[in-house]
């Protein structure tokens, strides 16, 4: 801290470095218990960010929990209350079941979804920064207490209990905090391309679709201003796209897609093909002395599932719900940490882990195309599947063993008497079944640390 003298400093209670989903989600949180909360933006807001922003309906409870909801809800993206997926020839469609009275699914542009988040925050109490960027963290012993951050007035010190570092994949505040490294990971099998279309197709535009074709999956999310995200997550390429490379990938992966292609049909592209390549799904250590990491600086899934903006806004919600009580204790507030970071884990997994399977990339399997076919008559069991992704239900309360049980039963009529591959699936998915078991039981940080910390649950 030599030459300290020179530089500003200020003394605030808690420090967030991010101010898009999961960072003020949680000064929100922290402001609405009391605490004076700095919230430092490196970009200036209102702006975009890489991501596919849907929001289950799960997703869109956190906003209301939030106080966030009306805000968003006046940009204009429309409820879809329908959830349709087709592949293998079947077709399903299906209601959303309620979260808290929320009974809808909503996409919206992360320009003007970020900037309502923001406002929640500031409107809570907390003070935005923008236009800030944190090069250092400061420590007392190995305590983190603070940030050095760099503004367009030159350089500040932030002193703090805690700092959040809610500032995404490539988060500053992990390097620092050497947390880069993940506890868990597993390569996606699928790169992302997307784009905005003006959406012509009023009878869809209450309906968020997803089309399996071979090892292709398409989504089309209808959005604010009348747009429509439309996605495509074809197989990873080792191959650099190059000029125009995402473009050609795009084209291509629509026109293998032949329920995505109708979806556009009349449809006008708007802007530039966006891509996410490389995709690592991982749970990095997220808390220590004085730091945690919410949202992706923590934790990342592949977005096949869309669950990243509804887990940055929940779990930087209970950051500051369990944190703020405690924040001048430092043992209690370390506690709280981690029984904040074991809580995610714990919840996290079993979706993970489903996720993680979705992102291979593979063509539909017998048993994949017996739960389309038997959710194809049986609107609870497609039901229930939407309730994973709005985390209503755990995959594993969904998928059970009666459900296995029939699903293979029906997946060995339709392929008799050649049952080989068949089998060879089962066998893989008792494997996986295995190593996803193992995987909860033996990694340390799943163990719950909660015995001392009041208020915190698990579901």
């Amino acid at each position: 801290m030599s030459g300290a003298s020179a530089i500003p400093v200020e003394d605030t209670e808690v420090v967030v470095v991010g101010a898009r989903c999961a960072g003020s989600a949680a000064a929100a949180a922290f402001a609405q218990a009391g605490r004076r909360v700095v919230l430092l933006e490196a970009t200036r807001l209102p702006s975009d960010t890489l991501s596919t922003h849907l929001l289950w309906p799960g997703g869109v409870a956190e906003l209301r929990r939030l106080g966030a909801l009306d805000r968003v809800a006046e940009l204009g993206a429309p409820p879809m209350r329908t959830a349709y997926a087709a592949g293998a020839g079947h077709a399903i469609r299906s209601s959303f079941a309620p979260v808290d009275g929320v009974d809808y699914a909503l996409c919206v542009r992360r320009t003007g979804l970020d900037a309502a988040l923001a406002a929640t925050a500031v409107a809570a109490g907390a003070q935005l920064r923008d236009g800030a960027r944190v090069g250092e963290l400061l420590w007392r012993g190995t305590r983190c207490a603070g940030v050095r951050y760099t503004d367009s007035s030159g350089t500040h010190e932030l002193r703090a209990a805690l700092v959040v570092g809610a500032d995404g994949r490539r988060s500053t505040v992990a390097r620092l905090a050497g947390a880069s490294r993940p506890r868990l990971f597993a390569p996606s099998g699928r790169d992302c391309y997307f784009a905005y279309w003006r959406d012509t197709a009023v009878e869809w535009r209450g309906v968020a679709a997803q089309w399996r074709d071979g090892a292709d999956l398409g989504t089309a999310f209808p959005c604010d201003d009348g747009l429509l995200l439309a996605l495509v997550q074809p197989p990873a390429s080792q191959d650099r796209p190059g000029p125009g490379g995402a473009e050609r990938r795009y084209r291509e992966a629509i026109e293998r897609i032949p329920g995505l292609t109708a979806r556009l049909a009349g449809c006008e592209r708007v802007g530039r093909v966006r891509s996410a390549t490389g995709l690592v799904s991982y749970f990095r250590g997220s808390s220590g002395p004085g730091w945690a990491l919410p949202g992706d600086a923590g934790h990342f899934k592949d977005p096949v599932t869309a669950q990243g903006i509804r887990d940055a806004l929940h779990y930087g919600r209970r950051l500051g719900e369990l944190a703020a009580p405690v924040l001048h204790e430092p043992q209690r507030l370390d506690a709280a940490l981690r029984a904040w970071e074991s809580q995610r884990l714990t919840e996290c997994l079993g979706i993970y882990q489903w996720t993680n399977r979705l992102s291979r990339a593979t063509p539909m399997s017998p048993l994949e195309i017996q739960l389309y076919r038997r959710a194809t008559g049986d609107p609870e069991l497609a039901r229930a599947v939407t309730e994973i992704f709005s985390r209503t239900k755990d995959p594993k309360d969904v998928f059970t063993p009666g459900l296995a049980a029939a699903l293979a039963v029906g997946a060995l009529r339709a392929a008799w008497p050649s049952v080989g591959p068949v089998l060879t699936e089962l066998l893989h998915e008792a494997r996986d079944t295995a190593a996803d078991w193992w995987q909860s039981r033996a990694h340390p940080a799943i163990t719950p640390a909660t015995a001392a910390v009041p208020g915190v649950r698990h579901a």
